[in-house]
């Protein structure tokens, strides 16, 4: 197997997620810094049109979305497992909560005037009003909480981890698990890149302590790597053999056909690319880029709309 390149920034909480996850598994892999804002022209030669951070590469196969992600990491090392038996449902639909409601709730608690101030308060005067612009195209049409309402519910999932928390070090037992992953970097954002706002934390030490001890994780080993260097990676490399998985038709598209994925929810660019297999839990498309080569792009199943494209 290719050895394994992830495309991030340090201050995205979904990276962190991934980043804790390679360093649970110790997984060797290359680190691509990429913009935290567009444009992502390295990015979009090789995902051709998602551009949502992190997206994690193994030779010229593109996987998008930190929940596909997780399940690729497993492939990759399955132990120590991030689905342990016999919750490992419960796992994954906590997990779902915890990167969806959980992170939208703690980011609009995060954003208010004084969390913006500390993100911003070392960059350029243009800085937070391009982060802005950025954030508002991708989030186009979602309903945010306001900072009051955000406070309320974000202390209230806070107790309700900390309950969880009463008889075990991690959320569902002795051992970390996908949950804890994804539980985790919401509340890492708020800790570590908007401390002012972290006071809200203080209120659950039991979470706090598990939260010590999510960070102690670490991140593995990890050694730098350029995006010039990953996309000739691509460009050299030839996509992995699809598994043998049944097709799972939702949208009476035939496979074969050129279709476009977006998220759901935030972050609407499309790709586009010939539909080639749609299993029970993902997506792949094959593209070309005139950089990057023949490729594989991988999207999970939920969150993501997939629609044929029209001819012109």
């Amino acid at each position: 197997m290719s050895e394994l390149i992830l495309h991030h920034y340090p201050n995205s909480p979904f990276a962190e997620k991934v980043r804790l996850i390679l360093g649970y598994k110790n997984i060797p892999w290359k680190s691509v810094i990429i913009p935290a804002i567009m444009p992502k022209p390295d990015v979009l030669a090789l995902t051709g049109g998602y551009r949502k951070t992190p997206v994690l590469q193994i030779g010229a196969d593109i996987y998008c979305d930190t929940a596909l992600i997780a399940d690729v990491l497993e492939h990759v090392q399955p132990r120590p497992t991030l689905y342990p038996e016999p919750s490992k449902g419960m796992a994954r639909t906590l997990a779902q909560w915890a990167d969806t409601t959980l992170f939208w709730t703690s980011m609009a608690f995060n954003m208010q005037p004084k969390g913006l101030a500390q993100m911003f308060g070392s960059a350029p005067p243009d800085a937070a009003r391009a982060f802005g612009e950025d954030r508002k195209a991708m989030s186009a049409g979602m309903v945010r909480l306001r900072p009051a309402d955000a406070a309320a519910a974000y202390k209230s999932y806070l107790r309700r981890l900390s309950d969880m928390l009463d008889d075990w070090p991690f959320l569902q037992g002795e051992v970390p698990c996908i949950s804890d992953f994804a539980t985790y970097h919401p509340l890492w954002f708020t800790r570590t890149r908007t401390p002012v706002m972290a006071d809200i934390l203080n209120t659950t030490p039991a979470v706090v302590e598990w939260m010590d001890r999510m960070a102690a994780i670490g991140h593995g080993p990890m050694e730098k790597f350029s995006a010039q260097e990953a996309i000739g990676v691509a460009a050299a490399s030839t996509p992995a053999p699809l598994h043998d998985d049944v097709f799972q038709d939702e949208h009476g598209i035939p496979l074969g056909n050129r279709v476009s994925i977006s998220a759901e929810i935030f972050g609407p660019e499309s790709t586009e690319g010939e539909l080639i297999a749609a299993t029970r839990m993902h997506y792949t498309l094959l593209r070309t880029d005139e950089r990057a080569g023949t490729l594989h792009v991988h999207f999970p199943r939920i969150g993501y709309s997939l629609k044929a494209v029209t001819p012109t």
